[in-house]
């Protein structure tokens, strides 16, 4: 009889990890987007500093200045990065918190509900940064329309 209790704390255990696991889910997915955004940062700052040596005045300037962005939209993504990751390894510690909590009968609810705050504060700043990062990315998009000229 005290294994068959003990399948079901398991199982009823599994139960309750099951949401934080959707919730790894969502953070994989976002930290894939993010990733990806830094690759295309990346990428146009290589190109751009292949441009920079060759270039004229008016360009070189244009150049310097979205070096300079490019270098800043790196710097909160890669932070950004870092808080999703960590947010993510928060939300690992909750499964496990709760496995050990029911598996040895431990009283640890507030440190489980302190982590898993941890880890949605971690998200929402992750989140954050992303934002601030896509604002900059628009930034620079507007700024080469001024290349194109006035519409007529």
């Amino acid at each position: 009889m005290t294994e068959a209790a003990a399948v079901t704390t398991i199982a009823q255990t599994i139960q309750f990890a099951v949401a934080p696991v959707f919730l790894l889910t969502g953070i994989g997915a976002l930290l894939n987007v993010m990733a990806s955004r830094l690759a295309r940062v990346v990428d146009r700052a290589r190109t751009l500093e292949l441009l920079h040596p060759e270039s004229t005045d008016s360009a070189r300037e244009r150049y310097e200045w979205e070096l300079r962005l490019l270098n800043r939209r790196m710097t909160i993504v890669n932070a950004s990065i870092f808080m999703i990751v960590a947010s993510a390894v928060a939300v690992c510690s909750v499964v496990g918190l709760l496995f050990v909590a029911e598996l040895g009968h431990f009283h640890i609810g507030n440190a489980v509900a302190i982590v898993f705050i941890i880890a949605m504060g971690l998200l929402v700043m992750a989140l954050f940064l992303f934002l601030i990062e896509i604002r900059l990315g628009l930034h620079a998009i507007r700024t080469s329309r001024d290349l194109l000229g006035k519409r007529k």
